[in-house]
């Protein structure tokens, strides 16, 4: 029997045995959710940043309650969110109550303290769709695009607590702070004021969404008396 022909490589089969069998092409990486939240979102109770014109159209609560962390008079606030809206009803109240008690806000220096309650308040924070929202500021005509403060409740229009406000944009916890503080200083009995002047901190009585005016961001009631937080 003659012997069996020996199989010569070609120069492709080299190739495969020196790099490897040849694999596919990576699959693709999925283009970025528009709609997730960032860290600051997510710290400010949005779980998804999608703005629909209305949710259910009622307004839930949100249940239990803090003690006033400071000294001076006790302020209490209701906390209510739009039923439907893609927010963590527990972390927005928790960014309200921190905004209002911190020493720059309308407490500073034992001006007044904010405890939380899911009872009967004078003043209630609530958040809302646009068209909830403009529903709820009656005859102010906001269109959904403004916050404002009707009677006790300081109504804030998810529109802006997702995007701000174009001179926001680099700073949207600041914008949040600033909404929280100029609705309830509305409750608390505090009207508009004017920009100052050209790069001077912008009055948190300002209505600062509708345009800085020249002055610089602030959402702070009393923005120089206190330290910023450690980062």
């Amino acid at each position: 029997m003659a012997p069996a022909a020996l199989a010569v490589p070609t120069a492709g089969d080299a190739a495969t045995l020196l790099l490897g069998s040849p694999t596919a092409s990576p699959a693709p990486l999925p283009a970025p959710d528009p709609d997730a939240p960032t860290a600051a979102d997510l710290a400010a109770g949005i779980q998804r940043r999608t703005v629909a014109p209305v949710a259910a159209g009622e307004l839930d609560t949100v249940p239990g309650s803090t003690a006033a962390p400071g000294r001076g008079e006790v302020r209490s606030v209701r906390i209510e969110v739009e039923r439907g809206l893609p927010v963590d009803g527990t972390r927005f109240a928790g960014f309200v109550l921190a905004t209002l008690n911190d020493d720059r806000s309308w407490g500073h220096d034992g001006a007044m303290t904010f405890a939380r309650t899911d009872g009967e308040a004078p003043i209630t924070v609530v958040l809302a769709s646009p068209d909830t929202s403009a529903h709820l500021c009656g005859d102010l005509r906001t269109h959904g695009m403004l916050s404002c403060r009707n009677g006790p409740r300081a109504v804030l229009t998810f529109h802006r607590w997702v995007n701000a406000t174009d001179e926001y944009a680099d700073n949207v916890t600041g914008y949040r702070q600033y909404v929280v503080n100029h609705e309830v200083g509305h409750a608390l009995g505090h009207g508009h004021e004017r920009c100052p002047g050209p790069g001077q901190p912008a009055p948190v009585m300002q209505q600062q969404t509708l345009g800085l005016k020249g002055c610089t961001q602030n959402p702070w009631p009393h923005p120089a008396d206190a330290p910023s937080p450690a980062p």
